[in-house]
């Protein structure tokens, strides 16, 4: 396989480098099987980054090397990449790429952009975040099977208030949680209230939930990352690859196989790697698809007490 080689992917073609680059070692998994996962995934990944603004997460040597976020979208990106300006600190303007179609999406593969990070607004509209966002990371030494039990208590919280919720894999350790908006909001309604929820079950739950970010609070226990719920944060993508030893994806879950790895306690039972994530889709389509559609009011905050 030569060094440089060029892809036809839609009507449009593509220079590609280092095919044969091992980008997973322990897996044996190449840049060419990276590509080949995201033009797989396709139809189901691109309604979910359809105009939203995009921070890559690069890895030219792969998950072993180092890395590096590039929020400016790269100056010799091709012309027909569509970019969204979204402020910037100091008073500056950030020029975002936006992944909206598969040469887009073959074209950050190329760049080693393994993971996938985008924001919870779309452009234009990036004051108007269209779904909530619980981040569940826990600590050392619980794992995946607490965030499940956590996971639990808030997707009971949210029905209180009559509010569905969908659940996925970080790809990581953790568990997200999201739940649709798509109808008119703010982070200045999103963020408070994703606090105040968190810190409901930091005071229900105490041995089990933390809702600040201090590491040393975290022991045994699973922050429920609210702070996701601001302008300036991006959440890894749903089907987005992880940079870890294993090409793991951020993967849609039911409740039903939240309830089962809490049960069995078995954190084996959420992992998913790029072959199973593709399976899944085969058989189940997108489990993610009602965040894109489903429309939900926020509620008031007071509800909470």
């Amino acid at each position: 396989m030569s060094n440089r080689s060029e892809l036809t992917v839609a009507g449009r073609t593509l220079a590609v480098s280092n095919l044969d680059k091992i980008f997973y070692p322990e897996a044996g998994f190449t840049k060419a099987q990276v590509i080949d996962y995201y033009v797989r995934i396709a139809p189901v990944l691109l309604p979910h980054l359809k105009d939203r603004p995009i921070t890559l997460k690069r890895y030219p040597d792969g998950v072993e090397g180092f890395f590096f976020y590039e929020k400016q979208c790269p100056s010799h990106h091709p012309d027909w990449i569509e970019t969204t300006t979204v402020p910037g600190g100091s008073r500056t303007q950030i020029e975002y790429c936006m992944i909206n179609n598969l040469p887009a999406l073959v074209w950050a593969a190329n760049l080693a952009d393994l993971e996938l990070h985008t924001f919870l607004h779309r452009a234009p509209a990036i004051t108007r975040p269209t779904a909530l966002a619980f981040d569940l990371d826990p600590g050392p030494p619980s794992d995946i099977v607490l965030c499940c039990r956590v996971a639990l208590w808030l997707k009971a919280e949210l029905e209180e208030l009559g509010l569905q919720s969908f659940a996925k894999t970080s790809g990581s350790k953790g568990l997200q949680l999201f739940v649709p908006l798509n109808t008119a909001t703010t982070y200045e309604k999103t963020k408070p209230f994703a606090h105040a929820l968190a810190l409901k079950l930091e005071r229900d739950h105490p041995a089990e939930v933390v809702s600040q970010m201090q590491k040393s609070l975290r022991k045994g226990k699973v922050l429920i990352d609210w702070s996701q719920n601001d302008d300036h944060k991006t959440t890894v993508n749903v089907y987005s690859l992880r940079a870890k030893s294993q090409p793991t994806v951020s993967t849609p879950v039911t409740w039903r196989e939240v309830e089962q790895c809490w049960k069995k306690k078995d954190p084996e039972h959420l992992k998913f790697l790029s072959d199973e994530a593709l399976a899944r889709v085969e058989k189940q389509g997108d489990l993610y698809a009602p965040v894109l559609t489903l429309k939900q009011k926020m509620p008031a905050e007071n509800r909470l007490s």
